[in-house]
């Protein structure tokens, strides 16, 4: 079986044909994207254009990039993907399913469907905040959920955490590496639900506990300036920690019937350590596959996935063309291998 036969066999001569989709143009599904592109594999990357850490004004902790405005980023990948004759449409992925043979359809929310032999599920999360009054506008400014991605920027100032579980807890005294000055405010968390250990530890961490509920963030000549109760009380703050609820952009593992794990911080697929889903060919990747996925790890994560979904078309297709040639044949050897 020749290489034409082997990609007419799998419908890749057709215009929606891909041998692998990527739902989702963040720092996952690019890294994957860029390695199946290298890899010579038609590719296609559908991008809602709705990455997580928009509201952020720079991505840290990504080695030679620490600083660099996300949007910034994502335009570097997509030129960088576009070298290597992947294709880009800004669409959503809202349909999948698996044909007899394994494969996929998969349709986008303008009415287009396209076909795939693999797909990298690389759709993120999205980050539900509680609701305080003004708390979602300051979101990535100055009311901050990561203090790896953001300590540094605000260190040394007035710190609030506000409590949305008792786990919380572990929240207020991570922060405390980057200020002396730390409260947590106990909001909706009833202050017997904190165990002995919880409030030794914070009193060893110098960490001041506020019972009652945050009815409102003040907001001063565009800076947080602190976090007003119900009882109308103001704590003087300038930077505000919070724990949002995670929700997994999981609908198309959903669709497909991939196996879910649930956790704390919602149900993200089971995959094994390159990214594979229980579903053969199906990939999950980026925030898509784990709560704790910062850019730098979900560009590995998507870089992976896509160094194995290659070996997986490659060897699926040689294993196709031995079972095409038939039995196997004496093999005459040249000299110099005998």
């Amino acid at each position: 079986m020749t290489e034409k036969d082997i990609k007419d066999a799998y419908g890749s001569g057709r215009e929606d044909a891909y041998e692998v989709v990527v739902a989702g143009g963040g720092a996952a599904g690019l890294s994957a994207a860029l390695v199946l592109g290298r890899a010579r594999r038609r590719t296609l990357v559908v991008d809602a254009g709705e990455p997580r850490n928009a509201p952020a004004a720079h991505v840290q902790g990504f080695l030679s990039r620490d600083g660099v405005p996300p949007a910034e980023l994502l335009a570097a990948g997509r030129e960088e993907i576009a070298r290597y004759a992947v294709e880009l449409v800004r669409d959503r992925a809202v349909r999948a399913e698996r044909d007899a043979r394994g494969e996929f359809d998969v349709t986008l929310a303008g009415g287009r469907t396209v076909h795939a032999r693999h797909l990298v599920v690389a759709t993120g999360l999205r980050d539900e905040l509680p609701p305080v009054a003004g708390l979602a506008g300051r979101f990535g400014r100055d009311v901050l959920h990561c203090p790896y991605c953001h300590g540094w920027e605000v260190r040394d100032q007035a710190f609030g955490v506000l409590a949305t579980t008792p786990m919380s807890v572990h929240q207020a005294l991570m922060v405390t590496q980057w200020s002396k000055d730390v409260t947590l405010f106990l909001h909706e968390v009833a202050e017997e639900l904190l165990s002995e250990g919880d409030l030794r530890r914070l009193a060893a961490a110098g960490v001041h506990v506020v019972p009652g509920e945050v009815a409102a963030v003040v907001v001063e000549e565009d800076r947080l300036t602190g976090a007003r109760l119900a009882d109308r009380t103001v704590h003087a703050r300038e930077a505000l920690f919070v724990a949002p609820r995670a929700v997994p952009n999981t609908g198309l593992l959903e669709q497909l019937g991939a196996e879910l794990d649930q956790t704390p911080f919602g149900a993200y697929p089971v995959v094994d350590g390159r990214g594979l889903t229980s579903v053969p060919g199906l990939w999950a990747a980026g925030n898509a596959s784990g709560f704790a996925e910062q850019v730098i790890n979900a560009a590995s994560r998507g870089y992976r996935a896509g160094a194995a979904i290659n070996g997986e078309l490659l060897f699926t297709d040689l294993d196709s063309a031995v079972a095409a040639a038939g039995p196997a044949r004496d093999v005459t050897r040249s000299p110099a291998q005998v």
